[in-house]
């Protein structure tokens, strides 16, 4: 499972290098330690927190609702050993993709500092947008989420949920909790760490709050739909890269950005003002996992609205942005080849003699010889 740079410098042994060019062998090592773990009757238990989903509940099977005993899930503490393994995975497939792939076309592209960063940020996020953007939508379709919206606020709180739908948040929150480390091993800037922070942050904040809240299936189908607009706007940034002509995708993704606010503003509407609103449980109960109550509901929707407010403001700067780039760009372009048509003369021009300048065909031309001839 090694997983290491090629370099002719060898760094002292725990120093600052050589923990940032082996943190996947180092992060491999600490995972095989709970795999392991799993082997031995004495430190099976403990192993199991760390690689298997905790907090199993089995409900019978019935005449009426299922011929089979189904298995549900509920959070709780345990969820933070699951969270910290998978974590570690999720670093060790990141150092795969970034070796064996992205660092590769790298070499082949030759691309600056800039472009460097930025394409091996997006072929990163690309990946995990489009495995948690299927992944999402099979769970989605199996569960009659899409054709059945009422499915979103119905039977709240949805405190039991199944395997997949468990599985899906664990990874999504060890994911992006992998994402700190990384700021530390990819050697981010100093002026990049704070936007970096804020980006990871806000993503940590919605998806555990919609799996500690258990509005795990409001929070999966807004989750599938905005991971497919930003999977879009990566992918369409690596052809950028790779073509600086490409520009099709950029202007989808803008479409389909303000159309993936306005739909999440929409789905979140209805959930809270609409759905939970008239639900006849409205009142705080730790116990059943139950936080329908109007603070609680006014927070989240608030809290909903100001990260797509913030979006749209970010994605208008970023449009203005462009839009001043191609305009300052555009007059130079027309300036220049004006100045190159006005400097270019003709054929004929230049045989005429034209611009100040006499050319020998000036005396064989048609009209000197009629003078000389008369």
């Amino acid at each position: 499972m090694a997983i290491r740079k090629k370099s002719n410098k060898n760094p002292p042994v725990l120093s600052h290098e050589f923990v940032v060019q082996n943190h996947a062998d180092i992060v491999s090592c600490m995972a095989m330690i709970f795999l392991l773990g799993l082997m031995f009757e004495i430190t099976a238990k403990a192993a199991v927190i760390f690689v298997t989903l905790q907090y199993n509940v089995t409900i019978p099977a019935t005449e009426e609702q299922s011929a089979e005993t189904i298995s549900l899930y509920h959070y709780g503490i345990k969820d933070l050993a699951t969270i910290f393994f998978y974590m570690l995975v999720a670093i060790i497939i990141h150092a795969i993709i970034q070796e064996y792939v992205l660092d590769k076309i790298n070499r082949k592209m030759h691309f600056s500092k800039t472009k460097h960063s930025k394409f091996n940020e997006s072929g990163q996020l690309s990946a995990f947008y489009l495995f948690s953007c299927v992944w999402g939508t099979s769970i989605l379709v199996s569960e009659n989420y899409i054709s059945d919206p009422t499915s979103l606020w119905r039977d709240y709180p949805h405190t039991l949920i199944p395997f997949q739908m468990k599985f899906f948040y664990i990874l999504q929150l060890a994911y992006w909790f992998h994402a700190f480390p990384e700021l530390y091993f990819q050697k981010t800037k100093k002026e990049d760490i704070f936007r970096q922070i804020v980006y990871i942050g806000l993503y940590l904040f919605h998806i555990a709050g919609a799996y500690l809240l258990n509005l795990t299936h409001l929070g999966l189908v807004l989750l599938v739909l905005h991971y497919f607009v930003e999977f879009l706007f990566h992918i369409s940034r690596l052809f950028y890269f790779s073509d600086e002509r490409y520009q099709k995708g950029f202007s989808l993704w803008a479409v389909l950005f303000v159309l993936g606010r306005l739909l999440t503003l929409i789905l979140s509407v209805l959930t809270f003002g609409f759905g939970l609103a008239r639900a006849e449980d409205q009142q705080l109960n730790f116990s059943t996992g139950n936080f329908n109550i109007l603070a609680v509901r006014i927070s989240v929707l608030a809290s909903i609205c100001m990260t797509q407010a913030f979006m749209m403001w970010k994605f208008i700067n970023f449009q203005l942005r462009r839009w001043r780039e191609h305009s300052s760009s555009q007059p130079q372009s027309v300036k220049k080849k004006f100045v190159t048509a006005k400097g270019k003369t003709s054929r004929k021009e230049r045989e005429n003699g034209i611009n100040g300048t006499v050319t020998s065909n000036g005396a064989d031309s048609p009209r000197s010889r009629k003078d000389k001839s008369s």
